[in-house]
């Protein structure tokens, strides 16, 4: 009797194509936030396991509705691959460097490569999608301005595009 084939998924995607969008170190990253997000340990990121890191990190009332909709968001039960593939995709849909970096130089007339903390900080909560407070907040603390109260855009352009600090 010859060997069975194995029957490739509907759609012909290999889950494991993920694993080669990434770097090992990225994938180690991705891995360690999984597991701080996977409140229970069950391998699966459930509602209850966002609403518990949500609630660590200071957000005691999020909604069910707005939780569900994050659950929503993913093909299935949230495993380590599709978390994983989640991230790739929202990669893929982020514009290249060099479009974002453009988008900041309009905001930067003389070419220093900042933008004033307060300049952006206005921009980003009275224009298009506001970000909130704390949304502010966690900005600020990924990307702290200078002590003249300059922020690094290059240094964003690159987090954004690359999932990482230049330097880390």
């Amino acid at each position: 009797m010859a060997p069975k084939r194995a029957k490739r998924r509907a759609g012909g995607g290999d889950s494991s194509n993920v694993f080669s969008m990434f770097e090992q170190s990225q994938i180690q990253e991705y891995k360690e936030a999984f597991t701080i997000i996977d409140q229970n340990r069950d391998g699966i990121i459930s509602k209850d396991d966002l609403r518990d890191v949500l609630a660590s990190l200071g957000q005691l009332n999020v909604k069910n509705e707005e939780l569900e909709g994050m659950i929503k968001e993913a093909s299935g039960p949230i495993n380590f691959t599709v978390f994983l593939t989640m991230f790739g995709e929202k990669l893929k849909g982020a514009d290249p460097e060099d479009v974002i970096l453009s988008s900041f130089k309009i905001l930067d007339p003389e070419g220093t490569g900042t933008i004033k903390k307060q300049f952006l900080e206005e921009l980003l909560t009275t224009q298009c999608d506001r970000f909130s407070k704390d949304e502010i907040k966690n900005m600020w603390q990924a990307f702290p301005p200078d002590v003249a109260g300059n922020v690094d855009y290059k240094n964003i352009c690159y987090v954004i595009t690359h999932g990482e600090d230049k330097e880390g």
